[in-house]
């Protein structure tokens, strides 16, 4: 993986299961209301940001390709 990844969490959707900051702890944090943000919002493609939102219960986590806006997670059906 070679590309860099936009990371995005839908807080309306997010229910604070902690399951992405368990898979990825250095890209997810929980604020205070135990709503995810992502650490950094621009990174790195990452296994780890990867399990995070495809482990998330409510698929609350998205990423696309930086520039091309190509969906990484969840994919286009």
């Amino acid at each position: 993986m070679g590309d860099r990844w936009q990371v995005e969490v839908d807080r309306s959707l997010c229910i604070g299961s902690g399951m992405c900051v368990n898979a990825a702890a250095e890209g997810f944090r929980l604020d205070s209301a135990r709503q995810s943000h992502p650490v950094h919002t621009e990174t790195d493609a990452d296994e780890d940001v990867l399990a995070a939102a495809e482990g998330c219960p409510v698929e609350a986590i998205s990423l696309t390709v930086l520039g091309t806006g190509e969906p990484v997670f969840p994919p286009e059906e």
